[in-house]
C-alpha cells in the first residue's frame, strides 16, 4: 500500500479520532479520582526507574524526550517528596545518578493498583481475550514509535 492510500485510508482517519479521545479521557480520569498519590510526570518517571538501571538527568532527559530544565525540575520536586534518591554513579562517571526510593516505587504500585481497577471497571463487560488484543495492539503500536524515534522503552520481563 502507498503512502498516500495510508493517509486516505479510512481506518487511518478513525485510529487518529480515537487516539485523540483516547488522550483527552486518559489523564483527565488520572485526575479525577481520589486517592492517587502522584502527578502524571511522577508516575512516568517512576515507572521508567523502576524498569532501569538508575539514570543520570541527561539520560532521563533522552528517555523521556523532555529538555533537561523540566527533568531537572520534576526530579527536584520528586527528591522533596522523598520519591527519588539520588546515588553516585556506579561506573565512576561524575553525574549522579536517580533511582527510585523505596516511597517511590510504594506510592507508584499503590496508583498503578487503583489504575488497573479503574480500567478494569472500564472493560468490565469485555471477554478477556478482547483486553488481551486491545493491550497487544496497544504494546505493538508504542514499540513501533519507540522504533521510530529509536527510543525503546523497557518492559517488564514477566508479565505485568
Amino acid at each position: 500500500m502507498s503512502d498516500q492510500a495510508r493517509v486516505d485510508s479510512t481506518a487511518l482517519r478513525r485510529l487518529v479520532f480515537e487516539l485523540t479521545l483516547l488522550s483527552r479521557h486518559y489523564p483527565a480520569s488520572m485526575l479525577r479520582r481520589p486517592g492517587f498519590q502522584l502527578d502524571r510526570s511522577a508516575y512516568v518517571i517512576l515507572t521508567r526507574l523502576e524498569l532501569d538501571a538508575p539514570l543520570s538527568l541527561r539520560e532521563l532527559s533522552d528517555a523521556l524526550q523532555l529538555d533537561i530544565s523540566t527533568i531537572n525540575r520534576q526530579i527536584a520536586a520528586m527528591l522533596k517528596q522523598d520519591l527519588v534518591e539520588r546515588e553516585s554513579d556506579p561506573d565512576g562517571g561524575i553525574a549522579r545518578k536517580i533511582r527510585a526510593s523505596d516511597k517511590g516505587l510504594q506510592a507508584l504500585n499503590d496508583d498503578r493498583a487503583r489504575s488497573y481497577e479503574g480500567i478494569g471497571n472500564v472493560v468490565a463487560d469485555w471477554a478477556e481475550a478482547d483486553v488481551a488484543q486491545l493491550s497487544s495492539l496497544i504494546t505493538r503500536f508504542n514499540q513501533s514509535i519507540e522504533a521510530l524515534e529509536q527510543n525503546r522503552w523497557p518492559r517488564p520481563l514477566e508479565e505485568i
